[in-house]
């Protein structure tokens, strides 16, 4: 179990380092300089581990791989389409800004711009992300161990 979630962690710093170099190269300067986004990515990747622990007891519950992919896309999908990650929430209606405020995906967006770009502001946003973290590492990781551990 833990050798599948640490090849998560290392596929998403391939990821997040692919990205970060991409956007050096086409011109974006972190303000934050490394130390900002180190702490970007490592908040990101933590954030990807806690939902991991989500999708490792989902496939020891359905067993189908195509399943457990379908089922993350179906679940994942609008949450992140409702955040702020491609849409400024003042542009959306209220019912939808009210959604995007409380989405756990807007804060760990909210927190690795501020980090990366030093702004300032990152404190709440790193505190309700690590506080999101925490409250998903803490319902799915026991029960995805507990249901491994029913699997013999």
């Amino acid at each position: 179990m833990l050798g599948g979630l640490l090849g998560d962690a290392g596929r998403y710093l391939l990821a997040a380092t692919i990205v970060v170099t991409l956007g050096v190269v086409i011109g974006y300067r972190p303000d934050g300089g490394a130390l900002g986004v180190l702490a970007a990515v490592a908040l990101v990747i933590a954030f990807g581990l806690s939902l991991s622990w989500l999708w490792a007891a989902t496939a020891l519950l359905v067993r189908d791989p195509a399943t457990v992919m379908s089922l993350g896309l179906a679940v994942l999908m609008p949450p992140t389409f409702a955040s702020n990650i491609f849409v400024d929430p003042r542009t959306m209606p209220g019912w939808l800004q009210a959604f995007v405020d409380v989405n756990p995906i807007s804060h760990v967006a909210d927190a690795a711009r501020d980090l990366m770009n030093d702004t300032g502001g990152a404190g709440g946003h790193v505190a309700w992300s690590l506080a999101a973290i925490a409250a998903i590492t803490l319902a799915f990781a026991p029960l995805t161990l507990h249901l491994y551990s029913k699997q013999g």
